[in-house]
């Protein structure tokens, strides 16, 4: 089993700061609304939790021009 690294800090309220082995992200949001995700490798994503029993997620993300996938 591989060892791994992942730490998250509560900069603000609404605000975190989420650490990892490769990179880190910052988090905006959430709560009842959207969350937005910026991270240090240039990918963007926006997370909706959405009404009901099963409490899905819908999430779009993108990189930066001129990045390939």
């Amino acid at each position: 089993m591989p060892i791994t690294f992942r730490k998250s800090f509560r900069i603000l309220p609404g605000v975190r700061l989420n650490i990892n082995r490769r990179s880190w992200s910052i988090t905006l949001g959430g709560g009842n609304g959207p969350r937005h995700t910026i991270s240090s490798t240039g990918r963007r994503t926006t997370s909706i939790d959405l009404p009901g029993p099963f409490g899905w997620r819908s999430t779009r993300s993108r990189r930066r021009r001129g990045e390939r996938p």
